[in-house]
This record gives structure tokens, C-alpha cells and sequence, in this order.
């Protein structure tokens, strides 16, 4: 990922808050004919181990190709938005402005582990449940349905754990912009009926 100085973001505190508030990642990997292969899904982090852990379809030929190439890299996206020009100040002073978007992301890259054994992959999916249940009034959890069930939709799915070697951020949140042109697109995006513009002026005025 292209982190430019201004942009970079090395803080762990900040780099674990964004990879907790992703909603699912992208689980990247090198692939045949010259082209990745991708998979979409959710990741939970332990901060003390420094991995991220979560499961696949066993169906899904990603997690084979996983073992093979030993290595992948975790994206993921925090919030983002188009940012006009209009927003600016300097834009009545000299007109020399350009639309731009702003967001945050995370990439985490490590060796990856298959997981195989139902044991290891009944707590994989009981961790995973209770986090996002979490929320919920009732909270439901896996000891919730039928113990042969659970055992037989264990069968159709793999486990893996990426060890955290390398954790990159970048947050371009109009660091590059004078202190006025950044708080009108702050307030532009405040101003928005969208809740992705608002998450992101609120990320701005988080710094």
C-alpha cells in the first residue's frame, strides 16, 4: 500500500481500533496465472498473540492454495468519502483545488496456519459469534444449536490464524491541506446525509 509520510499511521492503538471496527475484511494471497485470489471475510483480532483468526468454506479453493503459499495479506477499510472542492476556502482565493477522496485502511501481512481440528475450530467459531453477537439484546451463541449440528457444519469448513508480522496504515484524512481548506471539508462531510461522509469527519476531527 502506497503510504505517503503524511498519510502514513503507525500508531497500534489506532491501527487495532480500525481492525476491530471493520465489518469484514479482504484476505489476500498469490494466486495462479498471475492474478490473486481473494476472499471476503470477517477477522478478529487478538491483540496479545498479534493475530487475526477466522474460517473459510472448506468448498472454497482459497484456503488450499493458503496452505501452499504459506503467506497473505488482510485488508482492511475504515471509514472513506468523496471530498469536493467546493469545500475549500482557498477555492474562492485561487481556484487551484481538485476533488479528492479521503479514508482510512489497514493491511495485515503474516504467514497463515490451516486449522483442521474440530476442537480448534469449534473455539474459532465460538469466539467469532460471541464478538459479534456481543450487541445483540440476547446474545446467541453456538452452544445454542444442537451439538451433532454444529459438528457436521464444522466438517464444511477450514480455520486459519495470520500471524501479524507486518501491520501497515494510512489514514489521508486532508493532512496535506492548509488548516481552514481541512475543516471546511470536515464540515462538508458533517454536513452530509450519507453516514459514510459523517464517519469520516468524524474520523478527521479524531486526528
Amino acid at each position: 500500500m502506497y503510504t505517503p509520510t503524511a498519510f502514513r499511521e503507525d500508531r497500534p492503538e489506532i491501527l487495532h481500533a480500525l481492525i476491530r471496527e471493520a465489518r469484514l475484511a479482504l484476505l489476500v494471497s498469490n494466486g495462479a496465472g498471475g492474478l490473486p485470489d481473494i476472499t471476503h471475510l470477517p477477522l478478529t483480532l487478538d491483540a496479545g498473540q498479534g493475530v487475526l483468526i477466522g474460517h473459510l468454506a472448506r468448498a472454497n479453493p482459497h484456503w488450499t492454495a493458503l496452505r501452499e503459499v504459506g503467506r497473505a495479506i488482510a485488508v482492511f477499510q475504515g471509514a472513506e468519502a468523496y471530498v469536493s472542492p467546493n469545500w475549500y476556502p482557498s477555492k474562492a482565493e485561487h481556484h487551484r483545488v481538485l476533488p479528492t477522496w479521503n479514508y482510512e485502511a489497514v493491511h495485515a501481512e503474516g504467514p497463515v496456519e490451516i486449522i483442521e481440528d474440530a476442537a480448534r475450530l469449534h473455539a474459532i467459531v465460538s469466539h467469532l459469534t460471541a464478538e459479534k453477537e456481543a450487541a445483540q439484546p440476547r446474545p446467541w451463541s453456538v452452544a445454542d444449536a444442537p451439538e451433532g449440528f454444529v459438528a457436521g457444519q464444522l466438517k464444511g469448513i477450514v480455520g486459519l490464524v495470520l500471524r501479524i508480522e507486518q501491520l501497515t496504515g494510512k489514514r489521508k484524512l486532508s493532512q496535506n491541506r492548509t488548516a481552514p481548506d481541512r475543516a471546511g471539508a470536515t464540515a462538508g462531510l458533517a454536513a452530509s446525509a450519507d453516514p459514510r461522509d459523517r464517519a469520516t469527519a468524524a474520523a478527521m476531527q479524531r486526528g
